[in-house]
Parts: structure tokens; C-alpha cells; sequence
């Protein structure tokens, strides 16, 4: 049992290294974090509601996580290869896109939930 704790201790400690290298060294996730942080200080100001909140979380949780795949899949070929290969930019270029896509629907869902409590309070 105890060697079933240490294992899962071990990959969670993993997964934070993962989590503070993505914050580190890329600069697209850092701002993805700084527009959770508004969205969230947003959603506190204009007390939105539970499926709102739930709405949000979920659009964010699916942009961090596009961004965190990105950085892997990059780092993945530059492994692989170093060389210009068009097997390797369409790699980095579609998970480019993925995080493009969900940045994009993201924004949607906020404008979606904000925009109209904006309105209204002008």
C-alpha cells in the first residue's frame, strides 16, 4: 500500500514540475494564466452563476491544457528532430492551431458570459 502512495506522490511531484515548467518558459501560458486571473476576478465582481462559473472553468481548464499540450508536442519533435522537416512543422503548426481554436472559443464563451453584464452595468 505504501509503495502505492509513494508512486502516486512521485508522479504527482511529475506533474507540478510539469505544470512550473510550462509557467517558466513559456510565455503563452503565462498569459493564458493572467487572462484566467481576470476572467476570474470578473466573474467574482458580477457574481455570475453557477453554470456561468462552471462554463468558465471548463473553457479555461480546456485552454491551459491545449497550451501544456502544445509545449509537449513541440518539445517532442525538436527530440525527434532538429532538422526543417514538413513532417515536423505540420506537427507544430496543428498544435499551434489547437491551442489557437480553443483561445478562440474561450474568448466566445467569456464575451458570451461578460459582455452583456458589462452592458448592463454602464
Amino acid at each position: 500500500m505504501f509503495s502505492r502512495i509513494r508512486a502516486h506522490k512521485v508522479s504527482f511531484a511529475h506533474a507540478i514540475d510539469g505544470f512550473v515548467h510550462n509557467v517558466k518558459t513559456q510565455p503563452n501560458f503565462r498569459f493564458h494564466l493572467l487572462a484566467t486571473i481576470c476572467a476570474v476576478l470578473l466573474g467574482i465582481y458580477f457574481s455570475i452563476s453557477y453554470f456561468e462559473w462552471l462554463t468558465l472553468v471548463f473553457t479555461v481548464n480546456m485552454v491551459l491544457v491545449a497550451e501544456m499540450v502544445n509545449t509537449s508536442i513541440e518539445s517532442m519533435v525538436d527530440l525527434i528532430t532538429l532538422e526543417r522537416r514538413e513532417d515536423a512543422r505540420i506537427a507544430k503548426d496543428v498544435s499551434a492551431g489547437l491551442v489557437l481554436v480553443s483561445a478562440a472559443m474561450a474568448l466566445i464563451v467569456g464575451s458570451l458570459i461578460f459582455i452583456p453584464k458589462i452592458i448592463s452595468a454602464l
